[in-house]
């Protein structure tokens, strides 16, 4: 059987991990996830993310937007209008994550049942 080939390069730094790790902790917060799948059709006013997200707060929106702008994956465009019109879409950095993630979906519904029954496995071990 043909060993398969490491997922990383055998030299990676502790400057690299932290980097994707750090990375991974953004782009894999829940909230992320979600508003990145609801800006990757188009530019949103921030109302209208806000009632297509059920359950996220006012301040975690506004936290996610900001955060998600300062990584460069989300631009916030204000229109001067009264009252003054503010849209949100996603750069093409923040485009090219949806690939990521939605491989990452597809695997997590893949494999769920899987997971599930290791956990209650484990919990029955332990």
């Amino acid at each position: 059987m043909d060993t398969p080939a490491p997922l990383l390069p055998v030299n990676v730094s502790h400057r690299d991990c932290r980097a994707f790790a750090d990375a991974l902790g953004r782009v894999g917060d829940k909230w992320t996830i979600i508003v990145v799948g609801t800006l990757s059709g188009g530019p949103l006013r921030y109302k209208e993310i806000q009632h297509r997200i059920d359950g996220i707060s006012q301040r975690m929106l506004t936290l996610t937007l900001k955060s998600l702008e300062a990584d460069g994956l989300v631009t916030r465009t204000v229109f001067p209008t009264v009252p003054p019109r503010v849209d949100y879409e996603l750069t093409s950095l923040g485009d090219s994550l949806r690939p990521a993630l939605l491989s990452l979906f597809d695997w997590v519904m893949q494999n769920q049942a899987a997971i599930e029954a290791a956990r209650a496995a484990y919990a029955i071990k332990s």
